[in-house]
């Protein structure tokens, strides 16, 4: 593994407003699905009919096919590939955007952990009021992890670009080469762990300081792309006036940590987090 740069080094000056509203209201995808006009059937048979998604049907209800046909519709997706990843929630596939690969994930409706999204939603400022309607909660999810995306990068952060959301769909930034997907930390071996172990604690103190906390930061879901490192997954985390921010960061430095000494670096999830919430200095 090469030497990885931190970027932006000024970029995480405003902490943003952690206040911003998610509406979970019904979107054009919503009444596309209900409208169901030919071009949509067609487009929905053409998805249903594909090998690369065959095997997992159950991903593509009425309304996901609908978002899906909107984002085909305002030219962030041209043409669908095969599956990158599957988990219990999502479904990450590839796609040919209009100009470059996108990575589209795709949260189920009906499979996904109701009550574990739950626990990152409750006391989230920008959720309230949302209720017990799994659909709004998994679009919530949804527009969630963009709107985290988006704050990340604004902090210097390194994180995949967020393109477009609709619905239950997120279409962001494909990292890779060539179809496949970029590694994990867990997947390569670390060849300067002290330098890489800088960089994750650097973008964890960032995301702090915008007002975020991962909530689920582990080997997992950092990857290497062009001799970078880069943080996924951004759906679970909460702002820091979450009732659980201090617990869940307090967990990802010990993962953090834990991952890093077993690469022969001792460190300590306490010291992570002293660094990652010591006080900006005045300015």
């Amino acid at each position: 593994m090469t030497e990885f740069d931190l970027v932006d080094t000024d970029g995480a000056e405003i902490p943003g407003d952690e206040w911003d509203e998610i509406d979970v209201s019904e979107s054009e995808a919503d009444a596309v699905g209900r409208k169901q006009d030919r071009e949509f059937l067609e487009f929905r048979k053409r998805i249903k009919d594909a090998d690369q998604f065959k095997v997992t049907d159950s991903v593509f209800d009425d309304a996901t096919l609908a978002a899906l046909y909107k984002l085909v519709q305002d030219g962030h997706v041209a043409a669908f590939g095969g599956p990158l990843s599957t988990g219990k929630e999502a479904n990450v596939y590839l796609a040919a955007g209009d100009d470059r690969d996108v990575a589209v994930k795709i949260y189920r409706i009906n499979a996904s952990d109701f009550r574990a999204m739950r626990d990152y939603l409750d006391g989230d400022p920008r959720f309230e009021g949302i209720g017990s309607d799994k659909r709004k909660v998994v679009v919530a999810w949804t527009k969630k992890e963009f709107a985290n995306l988006m704050r990340a990068r604004d902090a210097g952060v390194r994180v995949p670009e967020p393109i477009a959301v609709q619905r239950n769909v997120l279409v962001m930034e494909f990292l890779g080469r060539d179809g496949e997907r970029a590694k994990r930390l867990s997947e390569v071996a670390v060849e300067n762990p002290e330098t890489a172990y800088e960089v994750v604690r650097e973008y964890t103190r960032r995301l702090y300081r915008a007002g975020l906390v991962h909530g689920d930061l582990s080997e997992y879901n950092v990857v290497v792309h062009d001799g970078e490192l880069y943080v996924l997954d951004l759906g679970q985390a909460v702002t820091v006036h979450h009732p659980n921010s201090r617990d869940f960061l307090e967990r990802d430095c010990r993962n953090v940590a834990a991952f890093f000494s077993r690469q022969g670096y001792e460190v300590t999830g306490e010291a992570m987090f002293e660094y990652v919430t010591e006080p900006e200095p005045e300015p």
